[in-house]
């Protein structure tokens, strides 16, 4: 987990990463003993500072017959928080306990599991 893609700038660490429904989904770590960290947790926490981005080196990807670009295969160096990421969407969805869904879906998800868990108890 670096800040602003500077491998200079680490913050924590990704406990998770998978790629779902809506693409690259990530939860991660960040360290308590960095300084950076702490200042990227409170502008997170206020809302301020929320984009993600990745660094990656295409392995595969092909041109279709309008131009367009599509990579088929990555290697993903890391992910970033952002000031200005390069798709709107790519965002922090959740810091500790200050929530920050964008779609419902994904709120929907987290009340299933928060219920399913206390079912279990």
């Amino acid at each position: 987990m670096l800040f602003q893609h500077d491998p200079g700038e680490p913050l924590g660490a990704w406990k998770t990463i998978r790629e779902d429904a809506r693409g690259l989904y990530v939860e991660g770590l960040l360290s308590p003993g960095v300084a950076r960290a702490q200042e990227v947790h409170q502008l997170m926490k206020a809302g301020a500072l929320d984009g993600l981005s990745i660094g990656f080196q295409t392995v595969k990807a092909k041109t279709d017959r309008g131009g367009v670009r599509r990579i088929l295969e990555a290697d993903l160096w890391e992910i970033s928080i952002v000031t200005f990421p390069m798709l709107p969407s790519a965002s922090v969805s959740n810091v500790k306990n200050a929530r920050f869904f964008r779609d419902k879906e994904t709120e929907l998800v987290r009340t299933m599991r928060r219920a399913a868990r206390m079912m279990k108890l």
